[in-house]
This record gives C-alpha cells, structure tokens and sequence, in this order.
C-alpha cells in the first residue's frame, strides 16, 4: 500500500473512528460518535431518530469488528484496519455490508437537508464538527464536487469507493472526509 493511501486510511481512522483516541477503535467510540451526532443534530435520548442513528452506528461497528478485529480483542488496530481497507482494494465493486451502511450514514449525516444531495454548507457543517477548519472544508467540497454546486448519492458511492483505493492525490474522492491534503 502507498504511503498515500495509507495517510487517507490513517486519517479516517483517527477523525471519523477513533473518538476518544485511545490509538484502537473499539465500543467506546461508537458510543461518543453517536452523541457527537444527535448533539449536531439536536436529538434527545429516547427520540426515533437518536434510536435510528444508535442503531445504524452499532451495527457498522459491529460489522467493522467482526470483519477487522483479526485478533479477537474487541479493537480494531490501525493495522488491522489497513489490512481491511487493502482487502477491499482488491474487490472494491463488493464492499462489506457494513462499509455500504458506513458510506449511507455518512451521505444522510452530510445531506441535512434530505434532497438527495449534498452541498458545500451541509458537507462544511458536519465534516468541521470534527474538528476541521471550515475554510479546508470548503475547499474539499470544490475538489470533490469538480467545482458543481452539489454531490449526489450516485456520485458520492463512487467518490466513497475512489477515497479507499485509489494512489492519485489529485483524485475528487480524496476529498470526501474535509481534508485537502494528506
């Protein structure tokens, strides 16, 4: 794996799953991710929609666990998880089903809205709650829409699919986590 990609896989990791950054994903995580969420979205403990989203972030962890967590110790390593992502590199038309609930949950957190598309003050507003200047996330959003005005479900499978595999820094889909350059 270039050292490329192994810098997109890492950031990932460390943003998006490592919430607590304990250098390991595991529950924990999954649990603070899914207050960072509703607290974005204004959902209450006990509304639908917070049991949708604990539901929805429990299964995708329990997916990444059963298919990563190589060792059986209730984390998933950064090796492991490198390991994950070159597997799917090989086959990336037949993605895990969690990596496809993961890839839907981040396209519906991202589309606030719910029109079925995503724009730069929806994609800014999510991608900067984790921590991300709003400016870079700006940016991103032109790179990864080719300067267009929003991202489809459609284009945003395939973007998704390119930010795992692929080795070419100027690729839109290196783009779909808010960061520019790794």
């Amino acid at each position: 794996m270039a050292d490329f990609r192994r810098k997109k896989l890492l950031y990932v990791f460390n943003v998006f799953f490592d919430v607590n950054q304990s250098g390991t994903i595991d529950g924990k995580d999954f649990e603070l991710a899914i207050e960072k969420v509703c607290k974005l979205r204004g959902w209450a403990s006990g509304t639908p929609q917070y049991k949708r989203m604990y539901d929805s972030l429990i299964q995708i962890w329990d997916g990444l666990r059963n298919k990563a967590d190589s060792n059986e110790d209730g984390q998933v390593s950064i090796d492991e998880w490198y390991l994950m992502w070159d597997d799917f590199a090989k086959t990336p038309d037949k993605p895990l089903e969690w990596q496809t609930q993961y890839l839907k949950f981040m396209f519906d957190l991202e589309d606030s809205s719910g029109d079925g598309a995503i724009d730069v003050e929806e994609f800014a507003g999510v991608c900067s709650c984790y921590g991300l200047e709003v400016a870079e996330c700006r940016k991103a959003f032109q790179k990864m829409s080719d300067g267009k005005p929003n991202v489809t479900y459609e284009q945003f499978q395939n973007l998704w699919k390119q930010y795992f595999i692929s080795e070419n820094p100027s690729d839109p889909g290196n783009f779909i986590f808010g960061k520019t350059n790794f």
